[in-house]
Order: C-alpha cells, then structure tokens, then sequence
C-alpha cells in the first residue's frame, strides 16, 4: 500500500508537470499575410471583382509571366475582391521592401491573339518586421509595423490601379482589412 502511495503521487507530479503548450495548436495564431481588399473607385464602399487578377512575386519576372497556377503565383487568372499576401521576414526591426505584381485580365495575354494584352501594376510594400513571443511549442510569430504601400509607377501609364489605402499600420493578424485598393 505504501508503494502505491508513491506511485500515485509520482503519477500525479507528471501529469501536473507538463504544460499544455508542448503541442501548437492549428487555431493558434501565426505569422499574418497582408489582407488587400479591391473596391470600386467611383463608390469606394462597394467591393468590386478584379477580373482574371494573376498575383505574384517580384522574383517571377514580368517578361516571363506564370502562364499557370504554380507554388509562386498567389493567385491566378481568377475573378476576386479580395487578395492575403505573404510578405518577407527578414531582421527585426530593419525595413523590408516587398514588391508584388498584379496582372489584370489576365485571359488576353493567355489567349492567341497578339492585339490583346493584360494590364500589370506593381505594388510595393514596406514595413518593419517584429518578432513576437507566442508559446514554447509555436516559438515566435512575425508582426509588420508602419506599413506603407504604394504602387510602382511604370512607364506607359495605363494604370487600373487608381489609389492605394492602407487602413491598418499594423499586419498583427489576418481578421481584418489592411490595405484597400480601389480601381
């Protein structure tokens, strides 16, 4: 009886010894994306469809543009109004620059003929990253501070783009809106 004593208390001391963060749960938040929602310029509270919108990564060149959904387009040729952007973490606390391409209509550059083409705007994204403790088992996530983003004007000046908002300075998570982009 006496061992037994023992056995539950050791028993007992284990189960109260381990912590509940030794496995991350999938409803634990983790790095945010940059949430960009398209509105309509002429009523700029009206959510409004980029059609056939293609988003990818600066490091995808525009002179040999995804001509299919691949691990590096974030989205294409689709129909949307709204768009969660990946951005880089580098140093804390250092700026980073991340540059996205956004190609509208994409169908006309997919399609045969040579007199129609898409319309690609560049927009560039900078922010300060920040590392933030989570728990023992999910380490740490990124934030974003003083979020700027602004597009890359190109040269020939057909632009679908017509502003930029950013509405949150902050990228702490993906439940609200951070940037709005009307055209």
């Amino acid at each position: 009886m006496k061992h037994l004593k023992y056995l539950v208390l050791f028993i007992t001391m284990a189960c109260l010894s381990c912590e509940r963060d030794d496995i991350c749960a999938e409803s634990t938040s983790t790095t945010p994306r940059l949430i960009v929602e398209f509105y309509d310029a002429t009523d700029t509270d009206l959510l409004k469809n980029v059609p056939r919108l293609t988003v990818y990564g600066e490091d995808l060149p525009i002179s040999n543009p995804p001509t299919e959904e691949t691990e590096a387009t974030i989205r294409f040729n689709e129909n949307t109004n709204s768009v969660a952007l990946p951005l880089k973490i580098e140093a804390e606390n250092i700026e980073v620059t991340t540059r996205f391409i956004l190609e509208r209509s994409t169908n006309l550059r997919l399609d045969t003929n040579a007199s129609t083409t898409s319309n690609v705007d560049i927009i560039e994204i900078k922010y300060i990253p920040q590392f933030k403790y989570v728990s023992r088992a999910c380490g740490y996530k990124s934030i974003f501070t003083n979020l700027i983003v602004q597009e890359d004007i190109d040269g020939d000046g057909d632009r679908w783009i017509t502003s930029i908002e950013v509405v949150d300075l902050i990228v702490e998570n993906e439940n609200t809106v951070h940037v709005r982009i009307l055209h």
